[in-house]
């Protein structure tokens, strides 16, 4: 897999797992329970963004909890249904 479509298919991964849930990590966040499946989604983002700014202040393990990060706010992305390609053009229109 080049590195250009790794972001896609890991959004893709996700999409799966919310349309055909599996006994995964990833389908459990994103079904509701005792706590709603956004309200879980979004703690893990919280925590994932403090755990990054650690790891930047401590210039340690960045790369790892940048990739946390990334994955739960793509994770997000997919739960509200928005689409890689939206974000995507969103980043183009800045670039302007």
């Amino acid at each position: 897999m080049s590195n250009e479509i790794i972001i896609k298919e890991v959004y893709e991964t996700l999409r799966n797992r919310r349309d055909f849930p599996i006994d995964s990590y990833t389908s459990k966040l994103m079904k509701d329970s005792d706590k709603l499946a956004e309200d879980k989604i979004l703690e893990k983002i919280g925590e994932e963004a403090t755990e990054f700014i650690i790891a930047s202040k401590n210039n340690e393990n960045i790369v790892e909890e940048s990739v946390d990060l990334i994955f739960h706010t793509l994770l997000l992305l997919v739960y509200k249904e928005i689409e890689l390609e939206e974000v995507l053009n969103e980043f183009k229109k800045r670039m302007n």
